[in-house]
């Protein structure tokens, strides 16, 4: 199935091609996706009202995400992530189970590529996103994965976090494993809160250096 310009710039956008603060020109984009000026033009005026996109004088650039919108989409995310979690505990098949298993396993062969490692963090919680078996909270966490793709690092990059991430993962899959939703909330909920505050040191100390 063919993707419409929307799809190809939203993807453009999440693997790191265009960032925070880089302009978005409609010629471009057209000439990059092989797609007409028109549906770009529709796909930058949604991706505007999304808050995906801003206004920088004429011009349209990436959006970029301020501390209290990090804060905010933080919030967010850990509650319904924790209920995805729970939900999963409730109704996931065992294969799915074992899929969730399957990449902690080979993600730890992606301890040295932060890159690699996000890509399949990403994966690893959309898994459970699906094993929640509630199509309408997929939905709501697509938006919220989607506004994640606004932030310029990965606090995977962050020396030590790749060990801890996976680890935290294991918690999350042992209590879906044992039909614990509680505990698998918790967990989430937990993994989700220790990737904020490690974000939030990594940006405090990169504030503090010169230039």
């Amino acid at each position: 199935m063919q993707k419409d310009a929307y799809t190809l710039i939203l993807e453009a956008i999440d693997s790191g091609i265009y960032r925070p603060g880089d302009r978005l020109v409609e010629s471009e984009l057209a000439e990059r996706f092989g797609v007409s000026r028109t549906p770009v033009r529709e796909a930058l005026q949604r991706l505007e009202t999304q808050s995906m996109l801003a206004r920088d004088g004429r011009s349209l650039i990436v959006a970029s995400l301020d501390h209290n919108q990090l804060a905010e989409l933080y919030v967010v995310r850990a509650e319904l992530e924790a209920l995805a979690a729970r939900l999963a505990a409730k109704h996931a098949a065992p294969e799915e189970i074992a899929v969730l298993q399957e990449m902690i396993d080979e993600d730890h062969g992606k301890l040295g590529d932060p890159a690699a490692l996000s890509r399949a963090n990403r994966r690893f919680h959309h898994q459970i996103h699906l094993a929640s078996h509630n199509r309408y909270l997929v939905q709501q966490l697509d938006l919220v994965h989607r506004s994640m793709a606004l932030l310029a690092t990965t606090s995977l990059a962050v020396e030590g976090r790749g060990t801890a991430a996976l680890d935290e993962h294991q918690a999350i899959v042992d209590a879906i494993r044992a039909g614990d939703g509680e505990a698998a909330a918790g967990a989430l909920r937990a993994h989700i809160s220790k990737a904020f505050e490690t974000r939030l040191k990594h940006d405090a100390g990169s504030d503090a250096k010169p230039g």
